[in-house]
């Protein structure tokens, strides 16, 4: 059973935050072992492995990346530790964000890690602009695979653009200490 079936929701990049919130506390409920404390010894380790799959659930929507990442898997697109080829052209643009930044560490000039960041940010959104109708407009069984793959796609780029920002966070952390 994957997790959209064990929560009884649809297959989606999109988890609905109120929805998963409520079928979260039910499920919890549902399958606490506190409750199963009299049942027989498979009855208990088959509550404990359900409890464990509603929480991992969970924790998997409750982000977006985890959600799209889980889907993914679930249609055997992205595997892991998947060594994942990048487009040269993207790989280009996230160059000169590299080079913004070590000019950064060279000067510390503020700008420049300003301009870095806005950059990254740009260009994250323009390669979710690329796929934000393949990830709204999802459906099981409809949506092609052309369309997962391309949500594939961002999903690796993204993950790069992440790495680079969370740096850009860090070392605006560390300036500001100084």
């Amino acid at each position: 059973m994957n997790y959209f079936e064990l929560y009884g929701i649809p297959v989606t990049f999109e988890v609905d935050p109120g929805v998963l919130k409520k079928k979260y506390y039910e499920l919890s409920r549902r399958y606490h072992p506190d409750f199963f404390t009299q049942a027989s010894p498979e009855e208990q380790a088959d509550v404990l492995e359900k409890s464990s799959q509603v929480n991992k659930a969970y924790k998997a929507f409750r982000d977006k990346d985890s959600t799209m990442q889980y889907l993914l898997e679930m249609k055997g697109l992205v595997e892991p530790e998947e060594k994942y080829q990048l487009d040269p052209m993207f790989l280009s643009e996230v160059m000169d964000i590299n080079e913004q930044l070590m000019e950064w560490e060279m000067e510390e000039d503020p700008e420049l890690l300003e301009r870095a960041e806005t950059a990254a940010n740009e260009l994250l959104k323009s390669i979710y602009d690329e796929v934000e109708q393949d990830m709204a407009g999802y459906q099981e069984a409809v949506t092609s695979e052309k369309a997962l793959l391309r949500v594939k796609d961002y999903y690796y780029r993204k993950k790069y653009l992440q790495r680079i920002l969370d740096k850009i966070a860090s070392s605006r952390n560390i300036a500001t200490r100084k």
